[in-house]
């Protein structure tokens, strides 16, 4: 999965819902294809968010994520384009739902995605090739995320600028560890980016101080603001930056997807 060639694949997890996890996913994606990245967003989660944020009626997921886990399809049969040039999505369908019952008695359950990822990087299925994919997550420890983080090589992790945030966090980075020991011992964690934040709330200033002080450099100097057009924006099945792209939140995302860029920059190199 790290041959230098494929494409870099992030995971976007939180246990806690509520966090901001499929908006930043939805519009970290576009943000990266903004400033010319290729990129792969896949919708794992069955409530199907991020793929009604951007923009994908659900008639038309005539073929989905599930279809790739179970082995009916490819992801190269799976992936539609968006409205977002660049971008592209193996949307989400409820039969999500079923999937646990469904491959809970194969060995490889938890690799299900890991291989169909490992089947689209040797058929190099895009020209010009993915350059990043990225996860969106339940909001919960389940199979389908546990299949998320054994796919990825580093986890973004979103997180609210409110009073239970750490707790969360130490939660989901255990979760990381125990990945790392049973099923993929690369996972890293790539950052966390620190949503919602409000300026006038003294607990969310208190709560990204901590937060800082905890995580230190792993926290993105980048904070999402909550901003009005980023909640109105999936209404309109449209990701922030082609809904309004001069406000604050569209501007945030755009500087956390060079702060990414950076990042990888220094990983590679390492």
């Amino acid at each position: 999965m790290n041959a230098q060639n494929n494409p870099r694949v992030l995971v976007v997890a939180n246990q806690k819902g509520g966090v901001g996890k499929t908006t930043t996913a939805i519009n970290l994606g576009t943000a990266l294809a903004a400033i010319g990245e290729q990129v792969l967003l896949i919708d794992l989660d069955p409530q199907g968010n991020a793929s009604t944020g951007l923009g994908i009626d659900r008639k038309a997921r005539v073929s989905s994520s599930y279809d790739a886990l179970v082995g009916d399809k490819t992801l190269a049969e799976v992936i539609m384009p968006t409205a977002v040039p660049r971008l592209f999505i193996a949307p989400s369908t409820m039969d999500l739902l079923g999937v646990e019952l469904e491959i809970a008695g194969h060995a490889d359950r938890a690799l299900k995605l890991k291989h169909a990822l490992k089947e689209l990087f040797e058929t190099g299925a895009r020209n010009p090739p993915i350059s990043y994919i990225l996860i969106d997550c339940p909001p919960s420890l389940n199979l389908l995320t546990l299949n998320g983080l054994a796919a990825a090589d580093a986890v973004v992790v979103p997180m609210q600028c409110e009073f239970f945030a750490l707790e969360g966090l130490s939660q989901l980075l255990e979760t990381v560890e125990q990945v790392r020991k049973s099923l993929n011992p690369d996972l890293a964690i790539h950052g966390v980016v620190l949503t919602m934040y409000d300026p006038r709330n003294n607990l969310a200033t208190q709560v990204m101080d901590d937060v800082r002080a905890f995580m230190g450099e792993k926290v993105y100097q980048t904070v999402i603001p909550r901003n009005v057009r980023v909640s109105e924006a999936p209404s309109y099945g449209k990701p922030v930056l082609l809904y309004d792209l001069k406000c604050a939140g569209s501007q945030a995302y755009l500087k956390l997807a060079s702060e990414v860029i950076q990042r990888e920059g220094r990983w590679r190199a390492a």
